[in-house]
């Protein structure tokens, strides 16, 4: 499925996944940062801003949006850095524990790996669910937010791309939990934590630091 991206500058790739019931929008203010150095493609996921919202339930899944990933990186001249915010976090560890060396490395913000537990997942999976209208999306929209595995748990110690862990200290503390994990359990992964940042830190309140950690990431990335 062809998805609607926002493109901007030229340089080095930089790819951007937005969170549920988000769009490529969402990271306006980092890409104009970034586009002077940069190539920067913010990615509109299935169901969402300009991108197509077809009726099969098939297409809104974890392993449907890395597919069409896959598809948007293969058109780039070189491999780039993967950038996502809460699901498109998710999205990015996903996609370095089930494509190793796909990508130079990825940038996580306000995220989580998924759970080990299966009564979890299915908690976690009944409120996305219940929550779908608060999003803005259709419900089976909301299927992308659904986690039937642990895939990304199970291979945490195994992840080798470089990551980096951005976490808002001023978000909920489940989030701070989950950047301390990563940086514990990843072994190339480095946490840092913007002072004052809620959730959606890279929309507006903190859009130039959010750019400025990933402009040194991809500059130490090999």
């Amino acid at each position: 499925m062809r998805l609607n991206v926002i493109s901007r500058g030229s340089g080095p790739p930089i790819v951007f996944l937005h969170g549920m019931g988000a769009s490529a929008a969402t990271w306006d203010a980092v890409g104009e940062a970034l586009s002077d150095r940069y190539l920067t493609v913010a990615v509109d996921l299935p169901g969402h801003g300009g991108s197509p919202c077809p009726d099969d339930p098939d297409r809104f899944t974890r392993d449907a949006a890395l597919a069409d990933v896959d598809e948007l990186l293969a058109t780039l001249a070189e491999p780039a850095i993967l950038v996502g915010h809460s699901l498109g976090g998710y999205l990015a560890l996903a996609h370095a524990a089930t494509r190793p060396g796909a990508a130079r490395g990825i940038v996580v913000a306000n995220t989580g790996p998924g759970f080990r537990d299966p009564e979890k997942r299915e908690a976690w999976n009944a409120r996305s669910r219940r929550n779908a209208h608060r999003f803005g999306v259709p419900e089976r929209v909301a299927d992308l937010n659904l986690q039937h595995d642990s895939v990304v748990m199970d291979r945490l110690a195994e992840i080798a791309t470089p990551t980096l862990v951005l976490v808002g200290g001023a978000d909920r503390p489940e989030y701070v939990g989950s950047g301390q994990y990563l940086e514990r359990k990843m072994p190339d992964a480095r946490l840092v934590v913007i002072d004052g940042g809620e959730h959606s830190m890279h929309e507006h309140t903190h859009a130039a630091d959010v750019a400025e950690h990933v402009a040194h990431f991809e500059a130490a990335c090999p």
